[in-house]
């Protein structure tokens, strides 16, 4: 059931730390609290749900037994329902758990999917939301600072950028944690492959790449000038030592146009993971 990749990240620290990295769970619980829509998507999902619940048990239970952290980026549940909500809320509870959320988190019908949907979304979840920060996430554990940063519609605000900047005046070497992956030309290339189409679903993609993208999808992943801002200060900032992301649905790993490794893991509900040793 589990497929664990294992990478190595040396930062020289005192002791190892190991960390899970998942992603795209996908979970798609729903009941009659919810729209016939979003029962509809459930339904088509229902002979594989036992899987995919199998499937981040299993991986929760490996991080229990041998790593320190779990690094969850995204599209934990499938879409955004009173059932999902609850089973995300107590997942979450995990003191392990570290998450930034998806594209998925959002999803609540029908609709332009942007910053706005976003925000509407957010509105619709409640006061207690998803049981996490949606939109941006820190942590220091063993002499690493882990930071994470919402981009699931392929955008991040200036606001965000300045949070990192001011987590990377503490010192430590940051392990950034994502969504969405951030552009890179042989990540582009295997993502089209892999869709199936000319939409890379990355972070920061420039003009030429964009030229040759559907109309919807150039709208949708034409970086703003504060994502681009974002991405130029990912490949400068020196603290920044790896990247973690997901949301393509598979396993890649390369560097960034600044020299750091980004690790991509692929479909968390078909058990896809991977151990990353910090030394």
């Amino acid at each position: 059931m589990l497929n664990i990749l294992r990478s190595t990240v040396t930062l020289g620290l005192e002791k190892p730390l190991k960390v899970l990295h998942i992603s795209d769970s996908h979970i798609p619980l729903c009941d009659g609290r919810d729209s016939e829509q979003k029962q509809a998507i459930a339904q088509r999902k229902a002979p594989r749900l036992r899987e995919m619940l199998d499937s981040l048990e299993a991986q929760t239970a490996w991080a229990e037994e041998h790593c320190d952290l779990i690094i969850h980026t995204g599209d934990l549940i499938d879409f955004m329902s009173q059932a999902n909500l609850e089973f995300a809320r107590k997942w979450l509870k995990n003191d392990k758990v570290l998450y930034i959320a998806g594209n998925h988190e959002y999803y609540d019908g029908p609709g332009w999917e942007d910053m706005h949907y976003r925000m509407t979304s957010v509105a619709k979840m409640g006061p207690e939301g998803i049981g996490a920060n949606l939109f941006y996430t820190s942590r220091a554990v063993g002499g690493v600072n882990f930071v994470g940063i919402d981009d699931a519609y392929h955008q991040v605000e200036d606001w965000q950028t300045q949070r990192l900047a001011m987590e990377a005046e503490k010192g430590l070497p940051i392990v950034l944690f994502l969504h969405a992956p951030l552009f890179e030309q042989a990540l582009w290339e295997r993502s089209v492959a892999y869709w199936k189409d000319t939409s890379a679903y990355l972070v920061g993609c420039d003009e030429e790449h964009l030229m040759t993208y559907t109309e919807f999808r150039a709208v949708d992943q034409r970086p703003f000038t504060s994502t681009r801002r974002f991405v130029e200060y990912v490949n400068s900032e020196k603290r920044i030592k790896a990247v973690l992301a997901g949301h393509v649905h598979f396993n890649f790993e390369s560097r960034l146009p600044g020299g750091v490794t980004q690790y991509v893991i692929g479909r968390g509900h078909y058990g896809e993971a991977r151990e990353i040793t910090f030394l």
